[in-house]
Formats: C-alpha cells, structure tokens, sequence
C-alpha cells in the first residue's frame, strides 16, 4: 500500500536544547485512518504541526501523496484539511457564508450545499455562528476543513468536550470521508474513540514512537487479554502483598493504579481462585473486584505509565 503521508527520522529541538520530536518515522497508508496518541508533553502536536507544513523540522523528510512542503507548498495546502481542537470562527457569520468563506480559498472546492449536508447543518445554513451548540459548532468546523475537497483530513481532537450523540456523528462523518478513499490523521483523548475509528495507531512518548499497529494487535501485545482488578484491606502495595500478586498463576503483568491493583492476566478462571486464596491467607478483605477485557487504556498506562487524559 503506497504512504500517503510519510516522515522518515523527523526531529525538532527548540533553542538547541529541547527535543520535542527525536528521530520519529512513519508511514500512513491512504485511505486509513491513523491515530497519533500520547501524552501531554509527547511531542506529537509538534509532529503534527510540522507534517501540516505549520513548522520547519530541525531535520527529517516528509511526504504527503508523493509531494514535499518544500517544492509543493501550494499543491499541498489544496490536498489537505485541518480541523484544530479549538477553530475559533466569526461568531457574526451566518453557516453558509462561513462555508463559503472557506471554498473561497480552494480552486475545486465541494459546494456548500453538500458539505451543509454531509455534515448534517443544512437546516442551520442561515443561522448565526454564535447561536450554534457545541456540537454543531464542532462540526461546522470539520465542515470547513472539508469543503475544500481534500485527499488528507488532519483531525486534532475533533470530539473534545462533545456529547456521546454528537461524537457519534462526528464518527460517521470521519467514516464516511475514509469511504470516499480520503486518509486521516486523528489525534483524541478517547481510547474508545481510537478503538472504533482507527485502522492502526502509533503512541507517542518522548518525541519517539514507543508502539505501533492495529488496536487489537497492541491490546494483544500486552501480554493478556483480561485485566483483574481488585482492592483489598490494608495496603495491597506493602508487605510482600505485590509479590503475592505476581505470583498468581496467569498473571502477566501487575499495577497499582488510584487504590486499585490491576492485574493483566490470560486465564482469570484460574487467577481469581488463587486471589481469593492469597487474600485470605494474608488476613485481608476483598473490597471490590473486577473482570474486564484489556482494552487500549492499559495497553497505553503500561507504556507511559500515564492515562491518557491525564494532564
């Protein structure tokens, strides 16, 4: 499959000292929707800044659909769309007349009535930017990212403070530009969200990349497919008590996490039994326990050491 965005060895040091991007490489497939997650501080808004054309790489290449900012800067901006976690649009403009702001800068942009209704604002056309919700604000964004009829949609966290109704159509939105054959590029706090919407993803600490792929293959990758987690009396952390968990049969990895050890494990049939009896034999009481599938959050608290929303 030919890269529609591709950087080999990116990096970027601010005032000679900071690394925010360290040598960072990868290659976006077209026609997928990739996913860029990490922490506060991980460098990938800073990745992204600089594959937009917005920032000047200390060092590194970049491609996108076989062009370079460099020799194609013009040819590029038309290709691309780019929605902010915050656009920050004339509250004083009516719908139609901020898409048709927007066309205005694009040689073969899309007509404002297909995009008013792809994005479900054709009954809001004439109404005031201003008046408008958070969701139908979100969406008029990504609508003026759109309208401009690109081959790459840049998406920095498009569902950020929405409703689960409104994230949903944001969802079929993205969905339904992938059917057309356009490639996105999607940063979001939500692991639910990257779950359902991304074909692979790569997470992001340090300005290196520390984990690529499909979801399920990083989920699999973790070493389990099912977390346990539990709180029991006392300090489940002293004592010898993490050296009882880690010795339960199928137990992968182990973590305290907010008064809770979670535990990654392949066979919980045979783990949770064996909790019990540690629990009893070390004089504690069980006071809360879980059984889930491992999803994408643990595969990343594993990796960074952090959840993803934390600031």
């Amino acid at each position: 499959m030919p890269f529609a965005v591709e950087c080999r060895d990116l990096r970027k040091t601010y005032d000679g000292k900071v690394q925010a991007v360290r040598g960072l490489s990868l290659g976006i497939g077209a026609g997928e929707c990739f996913g860029l997650l990490g922490p506060n501080g991980a460098g990938k808004t800073t990745t992204i800044e600089i594959l937009e054309g917005l920032l000047q790489p200390t060092s590194g290449e970049v491609t996108i659909l076989g062009r370079t900012w460099q020799e194609n800067p013009r040819e590029l901006r038309e290709w691309l769309g780019i929605s902010l976690q915050e656009t920050r649009l004339s509250e004083k403009l009516m719908v139609r007349e901020t898409i048709e702001l927007f066309a205005s800068f694009y040689r073969q942009p899309s007509s404002a009535d297909e995009v008013l209704r792809e994005l479900q604002l054709a009954e809001k056309a004439d109404a005031w930017v201003g008046k408008l919700s958070g969701g139908q604000r979100q969406r008029l964004a990504v609508a003026t990212a759109l309208v401009g009829n690109p081959k790459v949609l840049f998406l920095d966290e498009p569902t950020t403070g929405l409703d689960p109704q409104s994230r949903r159509q944001l969802w079929d939105i993205i969905r339904g530009f992938q059917r057309k054959g356009g490639t996105v590029l999607l940063t979001t706090h939500y692991m639910d969200e990257a779950e359902r919407l991304c074909d692979r993803l790569a997470i992001v600490d340090h300005g290196q990349i520390i984990a690529e792929g499909t979801p399920s293959d990083l989920i699999a990758r973790l070493g389990g497919h099912h977390v346990v987690e539990f709180e029991v009396s006392g300090n489940s952390t002293r004592d010898g008590a993490m050296d009882h968990w880690r010795e339960l049969p199928g137990v992968e990895a182990v973590r305290h996490d907010d008064g809770l050890v979670s535990l990654t494990v392949r066979e919980p049939h045979l783990t949770i039994p064996a909790l019990l009896a540690a629990v009893e034999q070390l004089g504690r009481v069980l006071q809360h326990l879980t059984t889930r599938q491992a999803s994408l959050e643990d595969v990343f608290v594993r990796l960074t050491g952090r959840h993803l929303r934390e600031d």
